[in-house]
C-alpha cells in the first residue's frame, strides 16, 4: 500500500526512541536523519523535508515536556505534531450548506476523476442527500458512457450528451434543474498534460457554473510534480481542496499528499480501493497516527457506523447485557467486519494494533475463515444457528456436506463461539473481572 514503507520507517524511529535510555543530541540526531530518510524515500520533495526536520529538531531542543510527560514522550509528540502539520492540519470537510452545493472535480487525463465522481455520489448519498452527477467531457471517449455506469452504481441521477461537443451548451441545458438536488458532481475533462486548450475550457466552465467546491483529483503515482500541477489547476479555477486517489496501490504518495498542503489547497479525500465505498474523508491526525501505529479510531467508528445500523447495534447491545449469544450474532458481527473493508486496513485503525508485525499470508488466513464460516452458517437450520451447543458430529458432517466446507473449519468456528460466548458472560457479569482475566491470560499484553 502507498506510505507502508513511510509507515514502517516512522515506527522504527519511535521504536528507537521508546528503547533509549536517555534523550541526548546524538539520538535527535539519528532521529533527524531517520525521518528525512523516510520522508526522502516516499517521494517528498527535499526542500520540505529539511524544513520539516529543522522544525522538529528546532522544537526537540527548545521546548520543555509538558507538565506529566516525560522527554520520550515531549519527542514522540513533537514528531507527531509536526507531521500532522506537514500534511494538511485539521480536517476540511466539504461544506453541502447551500442547495445546490456545486462540486467542481478538475486534473489530468487518467486521474481517476469519473470514478472519484461516483464515490463522492455514493458518499453524499448515504449521508440523505439527493446527489446528481453532470458529464463535461466532452473529448474523451466513452466517457459519458462511464459516468452514466458509476452513476447507476450509486444510484443518482446522471445529466449527459453524447452528441454535444460543447462542454458550456451541456451545462447550459442542464442548469434550471440543479435546484432540485442538494449536491451536484460536475465531471471535467482531463489531458495528459496541462495544455491550454484544457485551462480555457475549465476557465469558462468555472466562471459559469459558480462551484460551492474546486476539487482537484490527482493519483497518489503522479510524484513531485503534484505541487506544479496543483498550482496551475489553482491559478486557474481556484481549487478548494484535493482528492488523492490510488492511495492503496504501490506509488510512494508523498508528493501527492504535502505538495498539496503546500499549495493552500488541502487535502479532503483519500480513494483507498477500486469499490466505491473505497473513499474516505482526510483526516490528518488520524492518517499520521496510522503511519505511526497509534490508530485512527474516528475512522473505525466512520466504517463502523456504515457497517452496522443504529437499530442492529442496540440489539445487540441489549442481548450482550443479557449475556445471550448466538451464531447469527456471531454472523451479524461478521458482516459487519466484511463490510468496513480488509482486515489488514481494519486492524490499523485500532490504537497499539498498527505496530503489531502480522505476516499478511495470517490476516489472509483468517479473511479465508470468515468466508468459509459464511457459508457453513448459510446451509445450517435456523434452530442451528440459535442454539449452536445442539450441534452433534451428525448435524456437523450435514452441514459440510451442504455448505462444501471441511468438518475441522465447522469444529474451528464452533470453537471461535464458544469463546465469543464466554467473553459475554463475563461481560454480563462484571466487565472489570474480564479485562483482569484476559490480561491473566496474556491476551491483552
Amino acid at each position: 500500500m502507498v506510505l507502508e514503507k513511510l509507515g514502517d520507517s516512522l515506527k522504527g524511529t519511535l521504536a528507537k526512541i521508546a528503547s533509549a535510555l536517555f534523550v541526548d543530541d546524538k539520538l535527535i540526531n539519528e532521529l533527524v536523519k531517520d525521518i528525512q530518510r523516510a520522508l526522502l524515500q516516499a517521494d517528498v520533495n527535499v526542500k520540505l523535508v529539511f524544513e520539516l526536520t529543522k522544525k522538529i529538531k528546532d522544537r526537540i531542543t527548545n521546548e520543555k515536556p509538558a507538565p506529566g510527560l516525560t522527554k520520550k514522550e515531549q519527542l514522540i509528540n513533537i514528531v507527531y505534531d509536526e507531521l500532522v502539520r506537514f500534511v494538511g492540519g485539521t480536517k476540511t470537510g466539504i461544506s453541502v450548506d447551500k442547495k445546490p452545493s456545486i462540486i467542481m472535480l478538475v486534473g489530468l487525463f487518467g486521474s481517476g476523476k469519473t470514478t472519484t465522481t461516483g464515490k463522492l455520489a455514493k458518499y453524499f448519498a448515504k449521508r440523505g442527500l439527493k446527489v446528481a452527477a453532470v458529464g463535461l467531457d466532452v473529448h474523451r471517449p466513452a466517457a459519458m458512457h462511464q459516468l452514466e455506469q458509476v452513476g447507476k452504481q450509486a444510484n443518482v441521477h446522471v445529466f449527459t450528451n453524447k452528441t454535444e461537443k460543447d462542454a458550456l451548451k451541456i451545462l447550459s441545458s442542464y442548469e434550471k434543474e440543479f435546484k432540485d438536488y442538494d449536491v451536484i458532481l460536475v465531471d471535467t475533462a482531463g489531458r495528459d498534460a496541462l495544455s491550454a486548450d484544457l485551462i480555457t475550457e475549465i476557465t469558462a466552465v468555472n466562471k459559469q457554473l459558480q462551484p460551492t467546491e474546486v476539487l482537484l483529483v490527482i493519483s497518489a503515482d503522479i510524484g513531485q510534480t503534484a505541487q506544479s500541477q496543483a498550482q496551475a489547476f489553482h491559478d486557474s479555477c481556484g481549487v478548494t481542496g484535493v482528492i488523492v486517489t490510488k492511495m492503496d496501490g504501490t506509488a510512494k504518495g508523498g508528493g501527492a499528499l504535502t505538495a498539496c498542503a503546500v499549495t493552500g489547497a488541502p487535502v479532503k479525500f483519500i480513494g483507498v480501493g477500486e469499490k466505491q465505498d473505497d473513499l474516505e474523508p482526510f483526516n490528518p491526525q488520524g492518517f499520521i497516527g496510522r503511519l505511526l501505529g497509534m490508530g485512527d479510531i474516528e475512522a473505525l467508528l466512520e466504517k463502523a457506523k456504515e457497517a452496522i445500523t443504529e437499530e442492529d447495534s442496540k440489539d445487540l447491545e441489549k442481548k450482550l447485557l443479557k449475556g445471550e449469544f448466538t451464531l447469527l450474532d456471531l454472523y451479524q458481527q461478521m458482516e459487519a467486519m466484511s463490510k468496513m473493508g480488509p482486515l489488514g486496513k481494519i486492524m490499523e485503525m485500532i490504537p497499539g494494533m498498527g505496530n503489531i508485525k502480522m505476516p499478511k499470508e495470517a490476516l489472509q488466513v483468517q479473511e479465508g475463515k470468515l468466508k468459509k464460516w459464511k457459508h457453513a452458517m448459510n446451509s445450517m437450520t435456523k434452530y442451528e444457528l440459535e442454539d449452536p451447543d445442539a450441534i452433534d458430529a451428525s448435524r456437523i458432517d450435514r452441514i459440510a456436506k451442504g455448505s462444501g466446507i471441511s468438518t475441522n473449519d465447522i469444529r474451528d468456528m464452533l470453537k471461535q463461539y464458544k469463546q465469543s460466548k464466554k467473553l459475554v458472560k463475563m461481560m454480563k457479569g462484571n466487565p472489570e473481572q474480564m479485562m483482569k482475566k484476559l490480561q491473566k491470560g496474556g491476551l491483552m499484553q
